[in-house]
């Protein structure tokens, strides 16, 4: 079982550059562990594409259909205020925007605050340093 942000969840349901490394890694493990909000994100990321002309509409709720679908399958962390009070900690030690705070509290609650050896999926350099001090082991590295 392993943590993704959304960052790593976008190639799997639009084909992007990072799609076939992404699809590597779900297939070593096919466990996902996702945070509450992550499809928030993801609806998000995926009108940004359309705004940028990299989706058409039809494309765009074809991938919030399959995101949907990932997201039915996953194992969501849903504690939100477990996941506030760790996140507060966060943004105290760590240069991170909220959201990305929440997607690290989140991915600290489901390890149950013991991240060592644990993996985190993102693109998101930021979240990555944070994570690895943190003690995840960060995938892409």
């Amino acid at each position: 079982m392993r943590f993704w942000d959304s960052s790593a969840l976008v190639p799997l349901i639009v084909q992007q550059p990072l799609s076939p490394e992404v699809e590597r890694w779900i297939a070593e493990d096919t466990a996902v562990v996702a945070w509450t909000l992550t499809p928030v994100e993801l609806v998000s990321a995926l009108r940004q594409l359309l705004r940028d002309g990299a989706l058409a509409e039809r494309a765009a709720r074809e991938a919030e259909e399959l995101a949907r679908e990932l997201m039915a399958r996953a194992h969501i962390v849903s504690d939100v205020e477990r996941v506030k009070a760790i996140t507060i900690r966060l943004l105290r030690v760590h240069s991170l925007r909220a959201a990305d705070a929440l997607q690290l509290g989140a991915a600290l609650a489901w390890s149950d605050g013991h991240a060592e050896g644990a993996v985190l999926h993102t693109f998101d350099k930021r979240l990555a340093d944070a994570a690895s001090r943190e003690g995840f082991r960060v995938v892409p590295e």
